[in-house]
């Protein structure tokens, strides 16, 4: 893994590669809920996760223990709220809430990533950073709106609508909160570290969840999609993405989550056989657009 990490090593990539994993991951969790249940998906992902780190992190337990012993808060509340909580709400989200209003929800992640970085961090952004993350998610809204505003009027909150703002909070609040990571460890140590603290947190909710008679109805489809969702999203994704957010800052790192409908949109035509209309086109470029003024426009205007 440390040799991928390095000849993926530009941090828009790494982003790019984990927004197209984690758009896997949301198709996989809405085609398996009926054989998966959400506890036990969140569970067993991050179980899967942690049976690949763990030969890559062991060896360096011995001698990077005192650094991680001596940062045990931060990753405590990061495992809590990036491993344990983020993907376990939006997997009960899906249970409840139409597939639209959750990735409408869910493109506020950016948003709410800046403002907390503004609220407690006091980071501001320069004026054509602001305006690259509104066009991306005019970019966003127009693909779950399907170009039609008037859209917006029939969308209403439920249950799973408010699973799901849980989840943009917690995740922004994990972005954020990757600056605090113990200085030194190493990267596969201290995913590790996250991912037991998630597995050791989920695992009360899992068991109350098979004490209700909710159990998975285990195939091929349903033991490949949780091989899928452990390695993709959640053991290279995580490790790509905290890579990319040690580079390029949080608010930069969560723009990006705006490239999830554009990857859900060509997974769809790929696998599901839908075409894309003229909205999604759209919407795509509105997104790159965005990205582009954030991420290249505002460097070489600071080197003019």
């Amino acid at each position: 893994m440390p040799a991928l990490l390095s000849r993926f090593r530009h941090p828009y990539l790494l982003l790019t590669l984990t927004t197209l994993f984690w758009s896997g991951n949301m198709v996989l969790g809405r085609a398996i809920r009926g054989d998966v249940p959400p506890m036990a998906l969140a569970f067993w992902r991050w179980v899967i996760a942690l049976l690949l780190v763990l030969p890559l992190a062991l060896p360096h337990l011995r001698t990077q223990w005192p650094l991680l012993k001596k940062g045990w808060k931060p990753v405590l509340a990061l495992g809590i709220v990036g491993i344990g909580c983020y993907n376990t709400f939006a997997y009960v989200a899906l249970q409840y809430t139409a597939a639209t209003n959750a990735v409408l929800l869910n493109s506020f992640i950016p948003i709410a990533t800046i403002a907390l970085s503004w609220l407690f961090l006091r980071k501001h952004l320069h004026p054509i950073e602001g305006f690259g993350v509104v066009v991306s998610f005019v970019g966003v809204a127009t693909i779950v709106l399907r170009g039609d505003p008037t859209t917006l009027g029939t969308l209403s909150l439920n249950v799973g609508d408010l699973w799901m703002l849980g989840a943009v909070l917690v995740w922004a609040i994990y972005t954020i909160g990757l600056q605090w990571r113990p200085a030194g460890v190493d990267p596969m140590l201290l995913f590790a570290a996250f991912a037991a603290v998630g597995v050791v947190g989920l695992a009360p909710f899992y068991a109350w969840e098979l004490a209700g008679g909710r159990h998975i109805n285990l195939h091929w489809g349903a033991a490949a999609g949780l091989l899928y969702v452990g390695i993709f999203p959640s053991f290279i994704g995580y490790l790509f993405y905290n890579r990319a957010v040690s580079e390029v800052g949080a608010s930069k790192a969560s723009l990006f989550i705006h490239l999830m409908p554009v990857f859900g949109t060509l997974l769809s035509a790929a696998f599901l056989g839908e075409i894309p209309h003229a909205y999604h086109y759209a919407g795509i470029a509105l997104i790159f657009a965005g990205i582009y003024l954030t991420t290249a426009a505002l460097p070489r205007l600071r080197r003019k």
